[in-house]
């Protein structure tokens, strides 16, 4: 049985339709927020990943466990340490974590603390472990779904700096053969797109995929960063906003991790958009 803790999420409900399609035993975890809609054959519990007695009977009877941090749970809650004790302890001998890019390239950055906390508990422990380490995910430009709706506009920061970010999808792929095959105990993936994207190349591709023009607006650093306090600590939205204007050569580089693990190139910014075109129409 494999367990997968943010399943209602991007990519851990995309990694629960990829682990019940290969035929595995799936519980799905979420804090019951929102609602769930899973493929058939698959087990939902409810429990918070912050509160360890939820967390050890969620994972009760399970293999193997996607771990997924976010919201509060990225500068907050129990030890790292404490956690991996737990799922061990509930019988769990495979976990794969989702760390971010970021948490090797700017370490010192109070918004990676945590994660990279979670790192060195696994490398520590007695579990078979794999770290996804992806960029930035296409899907936070689903913030841009009520503009692109309402005026077919897109606002955001940094209109020409490019940035290899990834399919939500590819990053469940990786996590998928992670948790199903051997050979990727204590392996560290950095996971991202095919090249390097900026903000306005984005809307070109948006626009394309609705077939409608759409305006680009360039926000400021702080008019950004208002926005991105609606749903992330301050902390977190600081550090996203330093890597979105000023990328380091390492956040630049494309990885071909995905290609190497999946045999197949990752998806592009514009197969996505194509994909997802319907929710900006």
């Amino acid at each position: 049985m494999i367990v997968v803790t943010g399943a209602t999420g991007n990519v851990g409900s995309a990694l629960v339709r990829q682990l019940a399609q290969a035929g595995e035993k799936v519980v799905a975890v979420s804090r019951g927020e929102k609602p769930v809609d899973l493929p058939e054959g698959v087990e939902h519990r409810r429990a918070d990943i912050g509160d360890l007695a939820e967390l050890g009977e969620a994972v009760a009877g399970a293999r193997a466990l996607f771990l997924l941090i976010t919201g509060p749970q990225l500068v907050s809650g129990p030890a790292p340490a404490e956690v991996v004790e737990t799922v061990a302890a509930a019988g769990v001998r495979r976990v794969v974590f989702v760390s971010s890019q970021g948490a090797v390239t700017r370490p010192d950055s109070g918004g990676y603390a945590r994660t990279l906390e979670f790192e060195k508990a696994l490398a520590a422990s007695d579990l078979e472990w794999t770290v996804l380490r992806p960029g930035g995910f296409f899907t936070n430009t689903f913030a841009w779904i009520e503009p692109v709706r309402a005026e077919r506009m897109i606002p955001a920061p940094f209109g020409d700096v490019g940035l290899p970010q990834v399919d939500p999808v590819d990053i469940a792929a990786m996590a998928a053969a992670a948790l199903i095959q051997d050979g990727h105990d204590g392996q560290t993936y950095t996971v991202t797109g095919p090249e390097s994207v900026t903000p306005r190349q984005q809307a070109a591709a948006l626009q394309a995929a609705i077939g409608e023009p759409i305006r680009f607006v360039e926000l400021t650093r702080e008019q950004a960063r208002v926005n991105m306090l609606r749903f992330m600590p301050e902390s977190v939205a600081d550090h996203t906003l330093d890597i979105l204007g000023a990328p380091t050569d390492e956040e630049q580089r494309v990885s071909g991790d995905v290609e190497r693990v999946l045999g197949r190139p990752a998806t592009s910014y514009a197969e996505w958009a194509a994909r997802v075109a319907p929710a900006f129409r």
